[in-house]
């Protein structure tokens, strides 16, 4: 009963001084406000930074084929993954490359781990032909687990069959590009027609069966290609490669697309150490396993650093308000003096005084802390809407801010509670 009526004789003497209740709480106010946006904004942009790597396949293990200088640089590799340039002009040759046979062997091994493997292999740049129209493609093999990693938006047919991988048909998908180009923009003339390509001197009927949406590629801002006579990927089974391809189809790179809850970093030791057989005796080159993960990590770490830092920094506030606090009280003290006396002469102890006092300034300090929060949520989600991330309140961060906020009533209230219990009653009583 004692704590609840202290509570009530707090609330009652901020109401009777609302002005000046509110001016000692606008430093706490800001601190809390600050923290909790700073916090909110940080939060989002991670969250919006890893979801966008792990849609990337930042979980994912990637399996290159490297010289042996560049094996323990990663930095090298996943450069040379992103621009197509994988042995940095080493003396590797297609004889050293991934076979089909060992990929088969891998998803065998541990098919506990592995969902699917995207696998492609580039047959170079060709030409597709209509009638007198030609349209330049570059035709690429690839296999189911392609369209995992590499998301097409299909306008019109459908992506390829189990069966159209399986068997190696004839078939296609091809751009938007390639279809206004030769069938004048008619995408239901142009599924289910069958075109000669030229590649690598090979002449091959394929069938179209699905167009995709062309998405133009860009670099410092400047379109890499928006004209029709644009080079754009033409898609065939893995397994019809071989109609251009002659001998067997080897990969330079292949990406593992991991089951949901496998760690990736212990699957890159044992992928890395079963390929190690292969190439122990390779002179030139071996293998470089390596996962996106361990940078996600890294940069949510940094993010997460960099958040922490300008929040202790805001949270300097936090003790502005709290010597404001202290002050105030201090004030309220002198104001009450007789007040004191009175209670204490009808025998209040000293403790009951000074609890009276620190619970006055822990609610000063938590109903500036709780407005501190709604305005630093306000601010957080605005902010983290206009910058486009999704916006995350941390419901922690809040629960700490409260709790540091009624602390710092405690630390900064201790001093004028403590001066109003030590008072002499007499000398109280006495006070004008």
């Amino acid at each position: 009963m004692l704590l609840l009526e202290n509570i009530i004789l707090a609330i009652n003497s901020l109401l009777s001084n609302k002005m000046r209740a509110l001016l000692t709480m606008l430093g706490i106010i800001i601190g809390i406000g600050s923290v909790i946006a700073i916090i909110t904004v940080g939060d989002s942009l991670t969250l919006s930074v890893s979801e966008n790597m792990q849609s990337m396949g930042a979980n994912d293990v990637y399996v290159t084929i490297a010289p042996k200088e560049n094996q323990q640089d990663n930095s090298k590799i996943i450069e040379g993954a992103k621009y197509g340039n994988l042995n940095n002009g080493a003396n590797i040759s297609e004889d050293d490359y991934l076979t089909n046979d060992m990929i088969k062997e891998l998803c065998d091994k541990f098919s506990k781990e592995i969902y699917a493997i995207n696998m492609q292999y580039t047959l170079g740049n060709s030409q597709a032909q209509k009638s007198n129209n030609t349209a330049n493609v570059s035709l690429n093999g690839v296999n189911a687990g392609y369209f995992i990693t590499n998301e097409l938006t299909m306008i019109d047919g459908h992506m390829f069959s189990q069966s159209d991988f399986e068997e190696g048909k004839n078939v296609a998908i091809v751009s938007e590009k390639l279809v206004n180009k030769l069938f004048e923009g008619d995408t239901q003339k142009a599924i289910g027609s069958e075109i000669p390509v030229t590649c690598n001197g090979q002449i091959g009927n394929i069938t179209i069966v699905g167009v995709y949406e062309y998405q133009e590629n860009y670099m410092m801002g400047m379109s890499m290609g928006s004209g029709d006579d644009v080079t754009t990927n033409m898609y065939i089974p893995l397994k019809s490669a071989n109609t251009f391809k002659r001998g067997e189809i080897k990969y330079e790179y292949v990406q593992i697309i991991t089951k949901v809850g496998v760690d990736s970093d212990q699957l890159v030791t044992k992928v890395k150490n079963f390929f190690e057989n292969y190439y122990k005796t390779n002179r030139n080159c071996g293998i470089s396993v390596f996962s996106m993960g361990t940078m996600v990590s890294i940069l949510t770490e940094l993010l997460s650093t960099i958040t922490l830092a300008i929040s202790i920094v805001a949270g300097i506030a936090l003790i502005v308000g709290g010597i404001g606090v202290m002050n105030i009280m201090l004030v309220s003290v002198t104001e009450r003096t007789r007040e004191i006396g009175t209670r204490k002469a009808l025998g209040a102890k000293n403790s009951s005084i000074r609890t009276q006092f620190i619970v006055e300034a822990m609610i000063i300090c938590l109903i500036g802390g709780i407005i501190g929060v709604a305005l630093g949520i306000a601010g957080g989600v605005g902010t983290s809407k206009l910058l486009g991330y999704p916006a995350q309140p941390s419901i922690s961060g809040i629960i700490i801010s409260l709790i540091f906020s009624m602390s710092i009533g405690i630390f900064f209230g201790y001093y004028p509670a403590n001066k109003a219990s030590k008072m002499n009653p007499i000398d109280a009583l006495r006070y004008e």
